[in-house]
């Protein structure tokens, strides 16, 4: 017998953010199942059940709709673990990414990352629809610190706080995966920390 295909037209129908949730978790599955070159917009909205069009009207291409989907499985601000220190709150932040690199996220990177490389995507597209979670997520284990007395604000700067991200993107990047065990402690202690809390000021 041939297989039963379902019509999405025949489910309850979804709205809103019910139908924005069910898009974007079968855009995390498809990443994570076919990868991002073979991820489809026709594919996703099998797989969510829902029509294309409901899927162009709310993200006018590939690029923003695997974006979205990504950044909102991220960790949000105000998720990060407060260990009660700047060393271990960094330690606790960069694992979480490189975590995050090993699945559906780390995918869409090196998709991204490729297409715009051979001209296939503007790399315009891609700086528009990054929404700088990785800087804020730094900002506040840095301000947690810095209220702390742990870190003077004064050395708290753009560069350092992007510093231990682009780190660990380089390294997926360029040298793959696993990360190596002791890499987030590495970039830990021997360049954020020095960064962050530099020698005393004579």
């Amino acid at each position: 017998m041939p297989a039963m295909v379902t019509d999405h037209r025949k489910q309850p129908r979804r709205r809103g953010e019910a139908l924005c949730a069910a898009i974007l978790q079968a855009t995390l599955d498809e990443l994570t199942e076919v990868g991002y070159a073979g991820l489809t917009m026709e594919g996703v909205a099998e797989r969510a059940r829902a029509s294309k069009a409901s899927l162009y009207r709310r993200w006018p291409s590939r690029i923003e709709l695997v974006m979205d989907a990504v950044y909102r499985s991220l960790p949000a601000p105000g998720s990060v673990p407060d260990t009660g220190n700047l060393r271990d709150d960094l330690v606790a932040l960069l694992s979480i990414t490189a975590e995050a690199l090993h699945g559906p996220a780390g995918e869409a990177l090196r998709g991204l990352l490729g297409e715009a490389l051979r001209g296939e995507s503007p790399l315009g597209a891609i700086r528009r629809n990054t929404q700088g979670r990785a800087r804020r997520l730094m900002e506040e284990v840095v301000q947690r610190a810095v209220e702390r007395g742990e870190v003077d604000p004064a050395d708290v700067t753009p560069r350092r706080l992007d510093a231990g991200q682009a780190l660990l993107r380089h390294h997926f990047l360029f040298e793959g995966l696993p990360f190596p065990d002791d890499l987030v402690v590495q970039i830990v202690d021997e360049v954020l920390v020095p960064l962050l809390k530099p020698a005393r000021r004579s």
